[in-house]
């Protein structure tokens, strides 16, 4: 019995560990493309920044508040009409993606403008004094400054994604969780299950453990070129 389990794992598990870092990692790189410009938006806008306007950024506000209210599972079954009409289906590990993306944009929205608050606003000020334009302080001043802060936002991202993309497979996302689902859970298999909590905990600490070193080794650097 354990031999024809570690068969059946040694079948399935390969390819769908790689189908679940590549609806994760597609979908964080086009959360990151609608989060960080969303961020960035809600941070100037708001009030005493460089582009007050509390109009906007009440919409904003609110647009990004809504989409982070929604829990994950209602949120995949309500996308199903846009996610066919982007990728043709509503099964799979591309369909997923759409849900996930939409998922953890106003989340990595909302952390990346937390990360733009928390600059000195002397450096901000000293930048304006200096002449900057808007788009030479958003991009010489806040997201340099604030990118140990931007990649510890993007590694939680990608966590949530993980357990995201794992609840993706209850409805046929593909990827470890579908396997935990159908070889798991339906057919009462305790060592698929088992095995793919694990490689999913393996995969949440790997991205840990990157985020980490990547965000001390940018403040290690600044520390250096400080001294």
């Amino acid at each position: 019995m354990l031999s024809n389990n570690i068969e059946l794992a040694w079948n399935l598990l390969p390819l769908q560990i790689w189908n679940t870092i590549y609806m994760v990692f597609v979908a964080t790189f086009f959360a990151i493309l609608i989060g960080l410009p969303l961020g960035v938006i809600l941070t100037i806008t708001d009030k005493g920044h460089i582009k007050q306007n509390a109009s906007a950024y009440k919409i904003l506000e609110t647009l990004v508040n809504i989409g982070r209210s929604f829990p994950f599972a209602i949120l995949m079954v309500a996308l199903i009409p846009l996610t066919r009409w982007i990728v043709g289906t509503s099964l799979g590990t591309t369909a997923s993606i759409v849900p996930l993306t939409i998922a953890a944009a106003p989340f990595i929205a909302r952390l990346i403008e937390t990360s733009l608050k928390e600059l000195d606003r002397n450096i901000l000020e000293a930048s304006i004094v200096m002449g900057s334009n808007t788009r030479q302080v958003i991009t010489k001043v806040l997201l340099p400054e604030a990118l140990p802060s931007i990649i510890s936002a993007t590694t939680l991202t990608v966590v949530n994604l993980i357990g995201y993309s794992a609840m993706a497979g209850l409805v046929g996302g593909g990827g470890l969780g579908q396997v935990a689902v159908q070889y798991g859970y339906n057919r009462f298999n305790t060592f698929i299950m088992i095995v793919t909590v694990i490689l999913l905990i393996l995969l949440v600490q790997i991205v840990q453990w990157i985020g980490g070193y990547l965000t001390g080794s940018i403040v290690k650097k600044r520390g250096k070129n400080i001294s």
